[in-house]
């Protein structure tokens, strides 16, 4: 007795005789027909595989405690007189004495989170640093130890970036809409400046742990894209650790932190109910960038 594939009718096969030419040609249809269904179904298979067999992440969303004295040291050194780094701007009566006398930093790009693990892993391509603006975009950057940096001038005149240290970025001039790279020849912390613009200020920290690295929005969320284990979350402000190292465990889904990652003192709260708004979580923007 012979099969047909479900497209095949009677009419079109032809005379289903056994062992007749038609039923030969009916049946080889019907065995590619199979065939191509089951290939089918094995590449929609492969693709539908939980993708955690693949190395996914999970979104890992917290809050940051302690920003407000992360003061920021170029604006701090520009209030001096001697400096002679004037601005005409008239303080606003709007705003609370504690924050106009307070320049603390730009958190989207001043404050690096930083996941650790066992061991990190530089990137392939090179991690862009853009000067721009007078300054750089991020200031400060955790890598991996092996990681090159490709600095990008966007300013319209001409900057000339080093290291204070010995770490081999010898003064350089880099034309605008130019870049020039370097690699941090070993762990440590390295203070970039620029020979053209003193507010240009910023550092690279080798941490041979480091995995991945984030930064936060202005209220303090963030978000980071994690596969799963075990990680130490630390923040790094002008170059160095600030705040307390907290241990996380990442699963295969997405989870919110319950306490604040603190990252400098944290003010008594005024009420009970203050201390549990600083430890709640709010939805952040997820990512990262691998060292």
């Amino acid at each position: 007795m012979k099969t047909l594939h479900p497209s095949f009718s009677a009419s079109s096969a032809g005379q289903s005789l056994p062992g007749g030419p038609s039923a030969l040609h009916a049946s080889a249809a019907g065995a590619k027909a199979r065939w191509r269904a089951w290939t089918a179904w094995a590449i929609g298979a492969a693709v539908l595989v939980p993708a955690v067999a693949f190395g996914a992440t999970a979104t890992v969303k917290g809050r940051l405690a302690g920003t407000q004295k992360l003061v920021n040291p170029v604006l701090n050194e520009a209030k001096e007189p001697g400096s002679h780094r004037y601005q005409f701007r008239e303080p606003s009566p709007a705003v609370s004495k504690d924050v106009r006398t307070t320049l603390t930093g730009y958190l989207p790009k001043e404050l690096c989170i930083v996941a650790l693990g066992e061991k990190g892993a530089a990137n392939k391509l090179p991690l862009r640093v853009v000067v721009a603006g007078g300054r750089t975009t991020p200031v400060t950057l955790v890598v991996a130890e092996g990681q090159q940096i490709l600095f990008e001038n966007q300013d319209p005149f001409p900057h000339k970036l080093y290291d204070t240290g010995k770490g081999g970025l010898i003064p350089g001039e880099t034309p605008p809409s130019k870049s020039r790279t370097w690699t941090p020849p070993a762990a440590g912390k390295y203070e970039i400046r620029d020979k053209l613009a003193p507010s240009v200020r910023s550092w690279i920290v080798v941490e041979p742990r480091t995995v991945l690295v984030a930064y936060p929005d202005r209220k303090g969320d963030f978000g980071i894209d994690l596969e799963p284990g075990k990680y130490k979350l630390r923040g790094y402000f002008n170059g160095e650790p600030v705040g307390t190292e907290q241990e996380i465990v990442v699963g295969a889904s997405e989870q919110l932190l319950k306490a604040p990652l603190v990252v400098g003192e944290v003010p008594a709260a005024a009420t009970p109910g203050a201390a549990a708004a600083a430890g709640s979580v709010a939805p952040g923007a997820a990512g990262g960038v691998k060292p």
